[in-house]
């Protein structure tokens, strides 16, 4: 599905501030098939999936709108920004704890992608989106985000340094934290049996191995060490 070699899309997405989600109509035509032939969601405008009709929404604080990013929105945000800063969350760790029905893996057999779980901290990316687009950005990433109900919009409180500094500013964001009690949640699978799912799983949205390593790449490019990916990544079947 990826017409460009993996390392080139990483360095691609890390300098650029706008990327595409999908590389050619065809992909898209692709994409919109496998979605309506499941049922899973159908084509947006702007997306090629939809908002579940259960989603919680949240309230957008008043002007330029940040976006907290934690896995897949710091290497591939998707939507155009006016800056990006360095921020940590607190009360919240990331975690490969989601099982993947759509982006990265099926129904049937599941990929794996990142959440927020809670406890500890968690140091990513923050978008700032000028106040005329944030209403169409935010409804892109709810429809990114939100075909199903494992995960949950909130606005947070982010602060704009990493974990390393006791100072620094607190920012409202909106992001995306797990939902513990939803069935795609998933929890005490060793590194070796999680690096087996993500080896053998793809979805829409491509290969969960393409997914994690995106990932760890773009961490280390932000100077951000996440021991556990590291580990699960050790084990993956190239």
């Amino acid at each position: 599905m990826e017409s460009l070699s993996l390392a080139a899309k990483n360095e691609q997405s890390i300098t650029s501030k706008k990327s595409t989600f999908f590389e050619s109509s065809q992909n898209q035509a692709n994409v919109t098939q496998s979605v309506q032939e499941r049922g899973d969601s159908a084509i947006l405008e702007s997306s090629p999936f939809t908002i579940h009709q259960d989603a919680s929404l949240p309230e957008l604080p008043e002007g330029d709108l940040w976006v907290f990013g934690y896995g897949s929105l710091m290497w591939r945000p998707d939507f155009d920004f006016l800056e990006q800063q360095d921020a940590t969350i607190y009360g919240y760790h990331r975690s490969l704890c989601v099982s993947s029905w759509l982006h990265r893996g099926t129904r049937e057999k599941p990929g794996l992608v990142l959440g927020l779980d809670k406890g500890g901290c968690c140091a990513g990316k923050l978008f700032r989106v000028c106040a005329s687009r944030k209403q169409d950005v935010a409804q892109y990433l709810y429809a990114r985000e939100l075909p199903t109900l494992v995960y949950m919009a909130k606005i947070v409180k982010v602060s704009m340094k990493s974990c390393r500094h006791k100072q620094s500013q607190t920012i409202n964001a909106l992001t995306f934290i797990v939902d513990k009690t939803h069935p795609q949640y998933t929890s005490g699978k060793s590194a070796e049996q999680l690096a087996k799912i993500v080896s053998t799983t793809s979805g829409v949205s491509g290969h969960s191995k393409d997914y994690l390593f995106s990932t760890i790449k773009s961490l280390k490019f932000s100077g951000i060490s996440d021991k556990k990916l590291d580990k699960i990544a050790s084990f993956v079947t190239i």
